[in-house]
């Protein structure tokens, strides 16, 4: 029966509210006091069974709730039969419970609709070689998959062949069409605006970029934040004093009305929901512009950082550099060039892409005894032969002679601002190239707005050469640049910041290196396209890698953490404004102090879903 009755809530409010309208029509119309009071005593109680129900339910768990307030201040109005007053306290409390779930549901409208984007079914290849519709649950790591036009693509793949322009508004925010064709990566939830492709599944379920997505948004909605955790253990003091309180103006001025008046107006209601409402739209806002923060701690942070350090490759610069100068030094190159290639085919990193790019096809060789020098490269014998690839300090560790042409080159490579890659064998210089790396388009601007929302110091650490980071840095001007920096470097330098100089940091990084420094710094942010560990360790995500996102992201936190201020001031200033009018005034009875605490909750929430609508001017 109790479930029953919570669940026409909404029916009750409505059916209450008739009753009061007809009763006050049959007053000024037919004048028959009976019948008006009658239909707002059955308004009352029908009106009341739903709130007391709720506060049975929230005492069982000791627990003196807004509906404990007003179910005992409706029991009040009651004893000194002012009938009008409970019906009309009843159906505004429930018809404002109604208004705030409908404007409440719009403040996670973000996080539905990306539920929504979850692709539900996929085209897999059979053994026959047909395509045939499955439940996307039923797809595996390495089918391949046929996308048309209009479908949703519904894993995370490469892409086997054919072409087309691809809506990643899902995953970055933006909605101008991606062309994709052979080889191109593409994300589950996005949308194949034209063409027909297929692909071969890398990611599936919950393991697919956009699953991580709608796993982290969830988690980020259903945190709290420190001042939602304070408001949380006021609230549970504050509603019992309020009770109090009102028993003792009882005792003192024997006036029932002006102490269930006070229970009225003493509500916590705005109070309580005025900074979850903040923070769920404010994360709402970023999933939908490819921003993900994880969780309400973050916010707070975030709007108050100072200090930002860079990671260069991949962050600062497009991550994917390419061989602009070279050297060769003795004979054999051709020979080297292959075991240079067999071993940069075994790593993952961007200046490897680089180098086997250059390099084309050739003769590869086992490798064989690899060791990686942290900080250096890396050494193996391949075919009795010691190789090394790295470095200037590498070369120096492998004893190799650097003659004064091969110095002049190291130099003059440096001020261009390329990153060395040596090549030694059996401790002979046989190969120098220089791999440069182009500056992401538009971000002096991104970092000229940064420095207008706030943020002091602009630092970029890097494992590169002093040279290349100083040009970067004079060309983006940065506070400061470090470079030939090991990931403990950067880490140290991080702590240093924090504990030391008492500065409030966020690191933006996307590489695996970067994970310890991530974790270190009050925020971490991660480049989206950057490692699974990264992503994991940091706080805040930047999807696609889209640099130009940072300034909403920070923009966005301090409007969130301004929101939050201007919710607790209202809430606060409601209620004493209310107070006051009781206490040293006339106007303010339990309906007016009703009416005006369920605005109170309206506007508040109203405030909050303004975030929204947020865009960084």
């Amino acid at each position: 029966m109790q479930l029953y009755i919570l669940r026409k809530k909404n029916s009750i409010a409505l059916i209450s509210g008739i009753l009061i309208a007809t009763a006050f029509i049959n007053k000024w119309t037919v004048g028959n006091i009976d019948i008006f009071t009658w239909l707002l005593v059955i308004a009352s109680v029908i009106g009341a069974a739903p709130i007391a129900i709720q506060a049975y339910q929230a005492l069982k768990v000791k627990v003196v709730s807004i509906d404990v307030l007003v179910t005992i201040a409706v029991a009040g109005a009651f004893v000194i039969q002012n009938f009008e007053e409970s019906a009309i306290v009843t159906f505004l409390f429930l018809f404002g419970a109604y208004l705030e779930q409908r404007t409440l549901n719009k403040t996670r409208s973000a996080i539905k609709e990306l539920t929504e984007m979850a692709p539900e079914s996929a085209l897999k290849q059979m053994e026959d070689g047909e395509f045939v519709e499955v439940e996307v649950e039923e797809v595996d790591v390495g089918d391949v998959l046929l996308v048309k036009t209009g479908a949703k693509i519904p894993v995370d793949g490469t892409v086997l062949s054919g072409e087309g322009s691809i809506n990643e508004a899902s995953i970055t925010g933006e909605s101008i069409p991606v062309k994709k064709e052979k080889g191109s990566f593409v994300y589950a939830g996005t949308i194949l605006d034209n063409g027909t492709i297929q692909i071969v599944a890398d990611r599936v379920g919950e393991d697919t970029t956009f699953g991580k997505i709608i796993e982290l948004v969830e988690e980020a909605q259903d945190s709290k934040s420190e001042a939602e955790r304070f408001i949380d253990r006021f609230s549970k003091y504050y509603t019992p004093a309020v009770l109090v309180l009102s028993f003792i103006i009882w005792l003192i001025s024997k006036d029932i009305e002006l102490a269930i008046t006070i229970l009225v107006l003493g509500c916590p209601g705005a109070l309580v929901i005025g900074v979850p409402v903040s923070n769920v739209a404010g994360i709402g806002n970023g999933a939908r512009h490819g921003v993900l923060l994880k969780g309400s701690e973050v916010i707070s942070d975030f709007s108050r950082v100072d200090t930002m350090i860079f990671d260069k490759t991949g962050t600062l610069t497009l991550g994917n550099p390419s061989v602009a100068e070279k050297e060769y030094y003795g004979d054999n190159i051709k020979e080297v060039l292959g075991y240079l290639a067999s071993i940069e085919r075994e790593s993952d990193h961007l200046l490897a892409k680089a180098i086997l790019e250059e390099i084309g096809e050739t003769k590869f060789s086992p490798v064989e005894d690899t060791k990686v020098v942290k900080g250096g490269g890396i050494v193996a014998t391949l075919e009795g032969h010691r190789i090394a690839v790295g470095n200037v300090a590498l070369m120096e560790r492998e004893n190799v002679k650097l003659s004064e042409k091969a110095k002049a080159s190291i130099d003059r490579f440096e001020k261009k601002g390329n990153s060395l890659v040596l090549t030694s064998v059996d401790g002979e210089l046989k190969v120098l190239m220089g791999v440069r790396d182009q500056v992401r388009p538009g971000i002096k601007e991104d970092l000229r707005r940064l420095k207008k929302l706030g943020v002091k110091n602009l630092i970029m650490l890097s494992g590169d050469n002093q040279g290349t980071v100083d040009l970067v840095g004079r060309e983006l001007g940065l506070t400061e640049a470090y470079g030939n920096m090991l990931p403990e470097d950067k880490s140290a330098y991080v702590k240093k910041l924090i504990e030391k100089e008492g500065k409030i940091v966020a690191f933006i990084g996307d590489g695996v290196n970067d994970s310890p420094s991530l974790a270190l710094a009050n925020i971490g942010i991660a480049m989206g396209s950057g490692t699974d560990v990264a992503i994991e360790t940091s706080d805040v995500v930047l999807m696609n890698s889209d640099f130009s996102k940072l300034p909403h992201a920070l923009g966005l936190t301090k409007a969130i953490a301004r929101n939050m201020k201007q919710n607790i001031v209202i809430a606060v200033g409601v209620v004493l404004i209310l107070l006051a009018g009781v206490l040293f005034s006339e106007w303010v009875n339990m309906s007016i102090g009703m009416l005006v605490h369920e605005g109170s909750i309206l506007v508040v929430i109203l405030n909050g879903m303004r975030l929204l609508r947020y865009r960084l001017r």
